[in-house]
């Protein structure tokens, strides 16, 4: 279990390399295909300048193409994301890998003479890299990822023969995953039609389950957050079929979150695509608003001479979650003094991701769902795409749900929640030059530390031995928690983890 546990942890921080990427896309085509829309250009006159629109319309276009692109993305992020040293040239080598996966199931497609030329989504068939071949998505993407990375922990630091002694070592990598892609292409061909059907009978699954798996959906995903696995949950629902299948534009657009931002730039869309209400849109009413009224609550509830130091805690928790919608700095506060307030919270975020797909609320999200995204792919988007204003009519009881169930059961089960410890003395925190030494102490000693790399708020260490790891010297860092699986080590930190993270690596001289 432990071992499945380290195992996951790396697949899920693997992610958030080619996650990362979305805000930045997602915030030019969200302008872009927004503002250059013609029914928001009728609307709005002002905006129909050539010079202004042309601007818009290259926004649009350069967020376009790296949703166009996000299985080869994925590829890359993955391979990255998983190989232990030389991480660039893991990169390199799935991206070939790609091209050769897609390129040889183009050739057995042509060879079989199954090579449609009209209604490729019928055939579930499409196009990657200018490749006609199956439509693996992210999926495809994620799957040369996997096997860049293990061949290459495997044979970068391989021997040869004098006589091709050029070829060893990293050079090896790309040789052997291009290899590797034209069998992991000619498996595909063949099982990929029967998984094609598998995923759109689960995705009709999922649907015929209404409000009800809707619920579940939001309750596991937040579940799955401590442990820092959601993104394994997530992603299928937003990238793959699993998540729904339309055609825009002529051409075939599978996952949520694809359909989507396809349906940014399409002018001809009136509403947003219904799955975004199921597996998207929940998460602004908890960030936005049920969050904050915890926090409230948490204040309330402390010891009146701590509330100057807890207000500043809380309050810079409460807008992280508000505006980005990242939530552990603020989760991570009553999650492990009491897991009741947890389990209630996920309960509630179920609920809310229940209501969203009640009141068919379409606001789409990059990666989160605070404020930000609110604004770029709601308000703009129009009330009529996307229904945004019963987030506001649903999200303001949801804070006084959140204030008064937490401030009930902080009193009445008596939770030591931040501003309310028995313990008078506060962890002493070490400077920001020193951290990075301290976080290798904690972790046992440099000599005890294998693997070092983080996702959006956590750092993610594998460790040789678990019993060396010391929680009082790790809580001096300024972290907010710490889980521990085994060898599996998740500290975490907030959004500037990523600066954490270059400072151990350098410390340690990787």
């Amino acid at each position: 279990m432990k071992k499945a546990f380290e195992k996951a942890q790396q697949f899920g921080k693997s992610f958030m390399l080619p996650i990362a990427v979305l805000p930045a896309a997602g915030l030019l085509l969200g302008i872009g295909g927004a503002l250059s829309n013609p029914n928001t250009v009728s609307a709005y006159p002002f905006l129909d300048i050539s010079w202004l629109q042309a601007i818009f319309t290259i926004m649009s276009a350069a967020g376009s193409i790296v949703f166009g692109n996000l299985p080869i993305i994925f590829a890359v992020g993955v391979a990255i994301g998983l190989a232990r040293s030389d991480k660039g040239t893991a990169g390199l080598a799935a991206m070939i890998g790609y091209f050769v996966m897609n390129s040889t199931i183009h050739a057995l497609l042509s060879l079989t003479g199954d090579l449609v030329k009209d209604n490729l989504a019928g055939a579930g068939q499409g196009m990657a890299v200018g490749i006609q071949t199956l439509e693996t998505g992210v999926f495809g993407g994620i799957i040369v990822g996997i096997v860049a990375a293990g061949l290459h922990n495997k044979y970068n630091k391989i021997q040869l023969p004098q006589v091709l002694g050029f070829f060893g070592g990293s050079r090896f990598i790309p040789i052997v995953v291009s290899f590797a892609s034209i069998f992991v292409g000619a498996i595909l061909f063949v099982i990929w039609p029967y998984f094609q059907a598998l995923i759109n009978q689960l995705g009709s699954i999922v649907t015929s389950t209404g409000v009800i798996g809707t619920f579940f959906y939001g309750f596991i995903l937040r579940m799955l957050g401590p442990l820092g696995l959601h993104h394994i949950f997530y992603l299928p629902f937003w990238q793959t079929a699993l998540g729904g299948t339309m055609e825009i534009g002529g051409k075939i657009v599978s996952g949520t979150q694809n359909i989507f931002f396809a349906q940014l730039g399409d002018p001809s869309t009136k509403h947003y695509y219904e799955g975004v209400s199921r597996f998207m849109s929940g998460r602004f009413i908890t960030m936005m608003f049920g969050l904050p009224g915890a926090a409230l609550a948490i204040y309330h509830c402390s010891k009146k001479k701590n509330r100057k130091v807890v207000a500043g805690i809380l309050l810079s928790a409460a807008l992280t979650s508000f505006l980005t919608g990242i939530t552990e700095p603020l989760e991570f506060s009553f999650l492990f003094v009491a897991p009741l307030l947890y389990v209630v919270h996920a309960i509630f975020d179920g609920l809310a991701f229940m209501m969203a797909d009640i009141f068919n609320i379409t606001v789409g999200q990059t990666f989160s769902g605070g404020f930000i995204d609110f604004i770029l792919f709601g308000i703009l988007q129009g009330v009529g795409k996307t229904n945004w204003p019963y987030v506001l009519l649903v999200g303001i009881p949801w804070f006084f749900l959140y204030y008064f169930t937490f401030k009930f059961l902080i009193i009445k089960k008596n939770f030591k929640v931040i501003g309310r410890e028995d313990d008078e003395q506060v962890t002493e925190q070490v400077s920001v030059t020193d951290r990075a030494k301290t976080i290798v102490e904690g972790l046992g000693g440099s000599n005890n530390i294998e693997v070092v790399d983080c996702c959006a708020t956590r750092l993610r260490v594998t460790i040789k031995d678990e019993t060396l790891v010391k929680d009082d010297v790790l809580k001096q860092t300024g972290s907010k928690g710490i889980v521990k699986k085994g060898t599996g080590i998740q500290i975490i930190y907030g959004p500037q983890v990523t600066i954490v993270k270059n400072e151990v690596e350098e410390y340690l001289g990787q």
